[in-house]
């Protein structure tokens, strides 16, 4: 098994106050989960028959609704 360190500001000091919670599991669930969804994705964009171009329009259509949506 890969072994990974990381930092943890200290703008989050609240984790130094929860002692009994084993970090390498929390951790480890978290980034299974992230790199599960990333996979799903992955499945999904492969079976797209947009172009890039294509998709970039769409997107630039979506964030224009969704800005004109919540400018109100």
């Amino acid at each position: 098994m890969a072994e990974l360190k990381i930092k943890i500001p200290e703008e989050i000091g609240f984790f130094k106050q929860v002692s009994d919670i084993n970090w390498s599991i929390v951790v480890s669930k978290v980034i299974k989960s992230k790199l599960d969804r990333i996979a799903r994705l992955q499945r999904i964009v492969a079976k797209s028959k947009l172009a890039e171009e294509d998709v970039e329009e769409l997107a630039d259509k979506v964030n224009l609704a969704l800005s004109r949506r919540y400018l109100k």
